[in-house]
């Protein structure tokens, strides 16, 4: 078959490569390109069949249609164009680009010298101009054929205030359960494999947010360490599954995926990385972006476009301030919406999406107006990771709604309270209800926080309790790397030990920390692992741990911990109180109240309880009221205690009128969720959390 573009007056609006059933659209944005080639690939992708300009050029797009070519066929594109770096433009045409929008991925990154669009080690350095094909080494997009049978597949959209998130790792999840299928461990089939999706519902998750599956290749010098890229965080392709998750070469297994969990009533979200590509700063390689447009992709320094300006410690930033730009984020999020069926994303550094042209943070910049006024995204669930590395990054609560936000705030204060810091009470009381202090104000709701003890950056809870330092020494950079402040506490011994003191001790602290996770108001998010008491030895950065150091490790399926945290999220979504949508502000009116501070004599908390830096309990009184024809009246209410001290004599207090307590929960005892009647004066042990329910 001779291949030629058709001379038909073809256009469509869709970019990348679309199968219109009797041949492909190819269609590739840049503004300050020359031409654009196409390029044909065998389908092993090893070598070029055929090569040809695109033919038509509507404002920025180039554009193309071939008739007769299928789903399969493997493609690239050359740009011609000014290889001037002083003033933004790094076209080389010896460089093959991965389309952006290409919908699967050939292969994975062979690294060479070839693949940058400079002389490696020329005195010029990046001003020199390098003249190698990189096409034996470069990666290719395969068109693809969208059609899969959903089978009345629908999105949940659960309600935030049900919602509770299980952050995992689609490798690390399955890579070493003794019950997921050798075949299929490690990818999108394991991961939705029935034993990992019967213990995610036993445990009573809503939503499984998975780290980055978009297309990332591993960075040049991990590989020379003999290392890789394990959590992601370097796409290159925003449309494409990663290759390594599949058991196959189709990406339908990641729909599959999401379908099996749709099935059992969990919703998927996307962690995702639209703040930078994999291309690095200016002497990194040229993949697709710098190739097709430097200028426009990235955001590059005021002073100097030959350099990066770099918000995101990864040496580029993704110019979303362009419109072209933020286009394609906005069809790559519609994308995985409309097309793979996902519920919502996780976007990481997300403070850099929200810097405008002048480069400072705007909550009513460009990228979020686009989202909220986008009918398809609106009304999925976003979760912004509340800064990035530039001049004032740190942005929690500074986002608009829809968007939820991570709260390191609450990880830092829970631990440090439970380590015995002082003056930690009035810290504990914020983010039991929702960090109201950052995040009550324009409207936006008490689910608003995303509360978490670990994430995948960061100690896994069991090491939390078990290590005083990092021990990072396998990632190579003599243990500089991750961060120093863990707040963290051994309980007398460095790592595993066999000494059973230590170890209730830090099995206690465990259910505290996760008891104090589930009773508090906002939107709870357990590390994937943490309820098996998996731990990564120390290591508080296993960016680059693909293996047993950044593997969960399920030996601990039957430990306790696993049942009593099944019971925490069962206690949590048995009481509306633990779940408001708004902020409770103590001022109960003419109605109950609905919430209230009490001291261990069963007194209000005043002000020099609050200023007291040596108090280690608090007592939350909490009450969800209904509206009922004659006013309104209490539909739950809880008394939480939190002892961070000895064991203390209690006075438990009644408001609105409750007569008698009984005990649900107490996590020093051997039984916790014993139901015990209380009396008024009882004792609360030392380092627990007590939860008191109305008794009779």
């Amino acid at each position: 078959m001779t291949i030629s573009f058709s001379e038909l007056d073809f256009l469509k609006p869709e970019l990348g490569a679309e199968f219109t059933g009797d041949g492909v659209h190819f269609a590739v944005f840049s503004a300050h390109a020359e031409s654009i080639d196409l390029c044909l690939f065998s389908p092993d992708g090893k070598e070029e069949t055929a090569r040809m300009a695109l033919p038509k050029r509507e404002g920025d797009i180039w554009s193309g249609y071939v008739a007769g070519l299928k789903p399969g066929t493997v493609y690239g594109y050359r740009a011609h164009g000014p290889y001037d770096p002083s003033a933004g433009h790094r076209f080389n045409p010896n460089k093959l680009l991965l389309d952006p929008y290409a919908k699967q991925i050939k292969g994975e990154l062979v690294w060479d010298d070839a693949l940058y669009g400079y002389r490696i080690g020329a005195e010029e350095g990046d001003l020199s101009f390098d003249e190698r094909d990189s096409a034996p080494f470069a990666l290719k997009g395969v068109v693809q054929d969208p059609s899969f049978d959903w089978d009345g597949d629908e999105a949940i959209r659960r309600p935030w205030t049900d919602t509770i998130i299980y952050e995992a790792h689609v490798r690390g999840m399955t890579m070493l359960h003794p019950d997921v299928p050798e075949d299929l461990r490690g990818t999108f089939l394991g991961m939705s494999s029935d034993p990992i999706v019967d213990h995610l519902v036993k445990l009573g998750i809503t939503a499984v947010e998975v780290l980055p599956i978009q297309y990332f290749p591993d960075d040049r010098y991990l590989l020379e360490k003999d290392l890789r890229n394990y959590w992601g965080y370097q796409t290159l392709g925003f449309f494409a599954p990663q290759p390594r998750f599949m058991s196959g070469d189709r990406i339908t297994e990641f729909k599959t995926m999401v379908k099996h969990f749709h099935a059992a009533g969990i919703e998927v979200i996307m962690d995702v990385v639209y703040n930078h590509t994999a291309e690095g700063s200016e002497r990194g390689p040229t993949l697709s972006f710098r190739g097709l447009d430097n200028l426009s992709y990235y955001r590059l320094s005021p002073g100097d476009k030959r350099h990066s300006y770099d918000t995101t410690g990864t040496g580029n930033t993704l110019n979303v301030a362009h419109p072209m730009v933020l286009r394609m984020v906005l069809d790559s999020l519609r994308y995985w919406v409309g097309v793979m069926h996902v519920d919502g994303f996780r976007f990481d550094l997300a403070s850099t999406l929200g810097r405008t042209r002048h480069v400072e943070f705007d909550r009513d910049g460009g990228f979020f107006d686009a989202i909220r006024q986008d009918p398809v995204l609106a009304g999925v669930k976003l979760i912004a990771e509340p800064w990035d590395v530039g001049d004032g990054g740190y942005q929690v609560g500074g986002f608009p709604h829809p968007f939820r936000e991570w709260n390191d705030k609450y990880r830092d204060d829970v631990r440090r309270y439970w380590k015995g810091d002082e003056g930690l009470v009035s810290g504990l009381s914020q983010r039991l209800t929702g960090t109201a202090v950052q995040f009550n104000h324009s409207d936006r709701g008490a689910t608003t926080s995303v509360n978490l003890l670990s994430a995948h950056d960061g100690f896994t809870l069991a090491d939390t309790v078990s290590y005083d330092g990092k021990h990072n020494e396998a990632n190579g950079e003599d243990n500089r790397d991750g961060h120093s402040a863990n707040h963290s506490h051994n309980m007398g011994w460095e790592g595993p030990t066999d000494d059973p003191g230590i170890a209730e001790a830090r099995a206690r602290r465990r259910r505290n920390m996760m008891a104090t996770l589930l009773l508090s108001q906002g939107v709870p998010m357990i590390l994937g692992g943490d309820e098996v008491g998996n731990s990564q030895g120390g290591n508080n950065n296993a960016y680059c741990q693909d293996n047993e150091i950044g593997w969960t490790d399920w030996s601990g399926l039957d430990d306790p911990f696993v049942d009593f945290c099944r019971r925490m999220i069962a206690l949590r979504k048995e009481h509306g109180c633990l779940r408001p949508e708004r902020f409770l502000d103590g001022s109960s009116g003419d109605g109950p109240t609905e919430i209230a501070w009490f001291r261990e004599d069963g007194h209000p908390m005043d002000e020099a309880a609050w200023g007291d830096a040596g108090r280690r309990l608090v007592m939350l009184y909490l009450a969800k009221t209904a509206q009922a024809d004659d006013g309104q009246q209490i539909a739950d209410q809880l008394l939480l205690v939190f002892n961070a001290g000895g064991d203390c004599e209690i006075r438990l207090p009644s408001p609105n009128g409750v007569a008698r307590w009984q005990r649900v929960l107490d996590t020093g005892a051997e039984a916790p969720f014993e139901q015990v009647d209380a009396q008024e004066q009882t004792t609360s042990p030392g380092a627990s959390v007590l939860v008191f329910s109305p008794a009779g």
